[in-house]
């Protein structure tokens, strides 16, 4: 879901300032503190990164996957046993 923002431009004798709000659901879902200092990156023209060097650390961590030197392409592993593939038996596919 996006959120929809006005980019504003205030005019002064020497300068001029642009400014974007950000929206305050957004903000509280990322944790965001008054005064943290944030850098923007220009990825492309269309597309505005913002990185936080000093986020907060996440609340869930994520496992590594588990690996194995007997598995497919697609992370699926193998049991190889005795007199098949280790693959199970499908249906017969007739000429």
């Amino acid at each position: 879901m996006g959120f929809p923002t006005r980019v504003q431009c205030i005019h002064r004798k020497s300068s001029e300032q642009w400014y974007i709000n950000f929206p305050s659901a957004l903000a509280q879902a990322m944790e965001f503190s008054q005064g943290e200092t944030v850098e923007w990156l220009v990825e492309q023209k269309n597309l505005l990164a913002l990185r936080r060097p000093e986020a907060p650390a996440p609340i869930l961590k994520k496992t590594p996957p588990d690996s194995s030197t007997s598995s497919t392409a697609s992370g699926k592993k193998l049991i190889a046993s005795s007199g098949n593939s280790g693959l199970p038996a499908g249906p017969k596919r007739s000429r």
